[in-house]
């Protein structure tokens, strides 16, 4: 009888869960399944969650060169689909990656490779970057798919592999270069680029990417002739490295208050505690910015990143046994550069700075090759992004940033495609989980997104 019970019970708490529409749980269970297939770059697979995306899309209807499976070898492979348009127009392209970062059991309170649901929020790896966006818009195509829709214009597309590794096999840089005529396009919008920023359940704005700080590591070496540590000199490798880095930690690079960056602070602005917002406004009228509300504003590392070029010491190798002198010291330098500023400056910059010719300093030249500009603000995408946006949450504004960190919107701009990151997908402003512990997405997050991105593409692929 008591089992009889429990069940009886079990199943009225089940009942009174209220049903998702169809569209929530379609993309609900395409994030379930996606996060619960491994892409990580040391042990994943992207290939598999491209094929395990590729048979909805088949049983939908997408078949032939309309839907590709192509990569440098099975483990790196990226999808790309095409939803066929009436041709009055290039295509528009939509991009997501598959791989994730790597993420150890150990470190969170669930298993990051298996999909959780709790308090209305869903976890796992992948969660928020950005398996989400992968989710919503495979979900969105099935739907247009389903609903026979024909865009003015194609909309292509493509799931990705290793964006997360910045290693060789980077499926935007590779389909670029081997398969460029399944994505070219009049431009691209990447949901990894840009969310919804949020403080306290307060929706403040939309995030608009127009372009993203450059990615250069530079080595920072002293070499000695060394000896033994029971006769130590004065002249070290190790201490006159550690003198230089002093120097860099003391160091800020000017800050740039370009447009984009004026307007994103005009409406963080009013967000913000009034000593804060006082600040904000000092440094936007005076000219040069006031330095006591640029030093205020930079005490937030988001904002401080947002203003001006960094660089900031990652690891350090010196010494070669407990008891010798150190014959070399070596800190890894990695920077990350504002679109506007160069290569070539920062090492000026960074030489002036040691002040110390012993300070040997070298760049990456791979990555000083990869440096990638804005895209031009184009008033059909920023307007579309405005309408749509106000249509799903009246009066919250649509502000273009520069991202500080890197996403494959790169690759495309290098190649001559412009990129604008954007999601409708809301995030905490002040709990960022991405490639952290206990990665997460508001269940409404992700329903938002997707029809977010449902009416814009929709908008956008019908205008001629």
């Amino acid at each position: 009888m008591r089992m009889i019970l429990t069940l009886f019970v079990c199943a009225i708490a089940a009942t009174a869960q209220p049903a998702l529409p169809p569209e929530d749980l379609l993309v609900k269970n395409l994030l379930h399944e996606l996060i619960e297939i491994d892409t990580t770059h040391s042990t994943g697979s992207t290939g598999r969650a491209a094929e395990a995306m590729a048979a909805h899309l088949r049983a939908a209807g997408f078949e032939g060169p309309d839907l590709v499976i192509a990569g440098p070898r099975p483990e790196r492979a990226n999808l790309v689909l095409r939803l066929r348009g009436a041709g009055k127009g290039k295509p528009i392209l939509l991009i997501a990656h598959l791989d994730v970062v790597e993420a150890r059991r150990s470190d969170w309170s669930t298993d990051p490779f298996r999909f959780v649901e709790k308090d209305g929020y869903y976890y796992g790896r992948g969660t928020i970057d950005i398996k989400c966006g992968d989710a919503l818009l495979v979900a969105n195509f099935l739907r247009w798919k389903r609903e026979g829709w024909v865009p003015a214009r194609d909309v292509i597309l493509a799931l990705t592999a290793d964006e997360e590794s910045g290693g060789d096999e980077n499926g935007v840089a590779w389909l670029i270069k081997h398969k460029r005529n399944l994505i070219d396009a009049d431009y691209c919008l990447n949901p990894d680029g840009g969310n919804i920023e949020m403080k306290k359940g307060k929706y403040l704005l939309q995030e608009l990417q127009v372009g993203e700080k450059n990615y250069l590591t530079f080595t920072f070496e002293v070499k000695n002739k060394g000896g033994h540590s029971s006769l130590p000199e004065k002249e070290n490798a190790i201490y006159r490295l550690a003198d230089g880095l002093a120097r860099l930690a003391r160091f800020d690079f000017p800050p740039v208050l370009d447009a984009n960056t004026r307007a994103y602070f005009e409406a963080i602005g009013n967000y913000v505690p009034a000593d804060t917002a006082a600040a904000i406004r000092k440094m936007l009228s005076t000219t040069p910015p006031d330095a006591v509300a640029i030093a205020k504003v930079s005490e937030a590392p988001d904002w401080n990143a947002t203003l001006r070029t960094t660089c900031v010491a990652t690891m350090l190798e010196a010494g070669h046994a407990e008891n010798a002198l150190p014959q070399s010291a070596k800190a890894t330098v990695n920077c990350r550069i504002l679109p506007n500023d160069t290569a070539e400056n920062v090492e000026a910059t960074l030489r002036r700075v040691m002040n110390d010719p012993q300070i040997l300093i070298t760049a990456s030249e791979k990555q000083r090759a990869g440096f990638g500009t804005s895209s031009p603000l184009r008033e059909d995408v920023a307007g579309a992004i405005r309408k749509v946006t106000n249509e799903m949450w009246p009066g919250l504004p649509v502000v273009p940033i520069i991202s500080q960190g890197a996403t494959d919107g790169k690759y495309l701009r290098m190649s001559g495609i412009p990129t604008y990151g954007v999601s409708g997908i809301a995030d905490d402003y002040d709990d960022v989980r991405a490639h952290g512990r206990d990665e997460r997405i508001a269940a409404t997050a992700l329903f938002e997104g997707r029809e977010f991105f449902y009416r814009l593409v929709k908008q956008l692929a019908n205008e001629p």
